[in-house]
This record gives structure tokens, sequence and C-alpha cells, in this order.
């Protein structure tokens, strides 16, 4: 039987294993789903079973440096209580995904999930996540990691709810200046989540449509009006919400934290020239723990009510 791609994420969902280990025991099973459980069950893969359908959306976002600090990664892994992030077993778990990930030649989570486990080459990491949940007690998901190399400041923040990772283009990458203006843009990300260095990297399809909301927006109020406007006048209105939109979205176009008289482009250069050197903001990467997850709401009151009827 031809074992196809939405029979390995069926199985995964239901397991928890990886992509790897699902399409093995699909194929030694003829694809059988049931089948196919038992076969991984029986790998030792059974404490995750029960619990891969549950939300996972707290846990630690990590970053990690190279000695060297010209390697950086930052990871995110879920478990699905704040209770087990805050738990040292847990805490050391990451720290060894984040070393894996550090070191690991894999492009995405697939393959990062695939390959052997350093801690124990007897597993893969896939594996090696499934025994932790067992071990924990709770579902549990490494899901997503970003490398970076280059003069890199990393930042993590409230215990490890964001993390972020700042690249520096610079002809001084150990000056202490510079390093010290990489960990400001590292906090002002953090803080304010800028999406894109600059305007030149906004895609044209996104800037395409920013635009037209934008205008639909303007001339709607212009319709509803007492005194409508002229469409050249709407058009610089627009142009005038743009500037503020590129102010949310743009880091070199915002407002600096520590100081708002000025952008983060003119405290990068007054700070390039305090330190005789040159800095840009080559890239970043700004993870937080859970986004984009949606997290079950739990009604308290029902479930009390239904106990008692």
């Amino acid at each position: 039987m031809a074992i196809t791609a939405s029979m390995v994420k069926e199985l995964r969902e239901m397991t928890g294993a990886g992509m790897m280990d699902c399409k093995k025991a699909l194929a030694a099973t003829d694809g059988d789903m049931d089948k196919a459980v038992e076969f991984l069950r029986e790998k030792g893969l059974a404490g995750a079973t029960k619990k891969a359908g549950r939300i996972a959306a707290e846990g630690i976002v990590m970053t990690k440096v190279t000695s060297d600090e010209k390697k950086a990664v930052v990871v995110e892994v879920n478990a699905e209580t704040d209770f087990v992030a805050k738990n040292e077993k847990f805490q050391n778990y990451v720290s060894d995904v984040a070393e894996q990930a550090l070191n690991t030649s894999a492009a995405d989570i697939d393959a990062f999930l695939a390959e052997k486990w350093a801690k124990d080459p007897s597993l893969t990491v896939a594996e090696a996540l499934s025994s932790q949940i067992s071990i924990i007690g709770e579902n549990m998901n490494i899901r997503r990691f970003t490398k970076m190399t280059g003069t890199l400041v990393p930042y993590m923040h409230d215990g490890g709810r964001l993390g972020t990772l700042v690249k520096l283009d610079t002809d001084k990458p150990e000056d202490a200046t510079v390093l010290a203006c990489g960990k400001n843009v590292a906090l002002q990300i953090t803080a304010l989540n800028a999406q894109y260095v600059s305007q030149a990297d906004i895609p044209a399809d996104v800037l395409a449509n920013e635009k037209e909301v934008q205008l639909g927006l303007v001339r709607t109020e212009n319709e509803q009006s007492a005194k409508p406007k002229p469409e050249n006048v709407l058009e610089k209105i627009v142009e005038g919400r743009l500037r503020k939109y590129f102010e949310e979205v743009c880091l070199l176009d915002q407002k600096y934290f520590k100081d708002d008289t000025m952008s983060i482009a003119k405290y990068v250069e007054s700070e390039a020239k305090a330190a005789g050197a040159s800095i840009k903001i080559d890239s970043f990467v700004r993870y937080e723990r859970g986004e984009g997850i949606e997290k079950k709401a739990d009604d308290f009151a029902s479930e009390v009510a239904s106990m008692v009827k």
C-alpha cells in the first residue's frame, strides 16, 4: 500500500513520534493506522500517544550562542503548563535541544526531529522527545528553531517567554559600544515586535495590501464626512498613515524606546559614530512563546456545574 504524506501526518499527530518513524511504522504495517500506533508503542513511544492531542502552548523560548559568539540559535519548546516550564528537568531538556539545534545541519523541523539525538545516538530527536513526554507527564513539542551566523547579540526575556537574536554587520565585532548597541536593538525588537528591518524588506504584496486597506478606510471616512476631500488629498492622507505603519512594523523607523526623540536608525548611526565603527542591522528573529497557538479556554463554572448534575 502506498504511504501518503497525509497518513504520516495523521500518525505523527496521534503519537507525537517523528516523521521518519511514522513513515517506517506505516510501511511495516501496510498502512494500518492502529497497527502503526502499536508498532510505535513497542518502540517505547506509548507514553506520548495519549498526550499528543493535548494543546501545548506554554514552555520556553531559549537562545544559545557558541563560545566564539559567531553562531547562535533560538528555539521554542512547548509544554502544556507554566508549572512544567519552570521545572528544572524541562529547562535542562530545552537547553539540550538548543545545543542540538546549534550544531544541526537540518534545514527544517521535520529533518531535525528525524536526526540522531546527540545525548543518546540510539534515539532520534523525536524519540528522545517522546521519552521526555513520558517522564515529565505532559504533551511537549519542539516547535521551531532558527540558526544565525555572524556578529550576534541574543536576548531572553521574562523567563523564556520571549527570545530575540540580532545580527549586526560591523567592522568592529568585539567593540563594547557596538555590542551594547546590539543589545539595545534586541531589547527594542523584543518590546515593540518589529516585523522588518527596513521598508525595503516589506514584501511588495504586503505593502500593496496595506495601501489598499488604508485607501479604502480613507474613502469610507470621506464619504461619511460633511466636507468630502478631493482624491489627491486622500492620497496624501494615505501616505501619512503609511508612515505611521512603517513606524510600527519597520525596526529602523521605530522610535527608540530609551529616547523617543530619535528613530532606531538615528540611534544606531550615533552609536556607530561614538565607536568609530560601521554598524548596520543585518537581520533579526524574535520568538514569543505560544504565539499563533490557539489555547483552550477553560470554563470553570460550567465544569463545576456539570459535576453536580
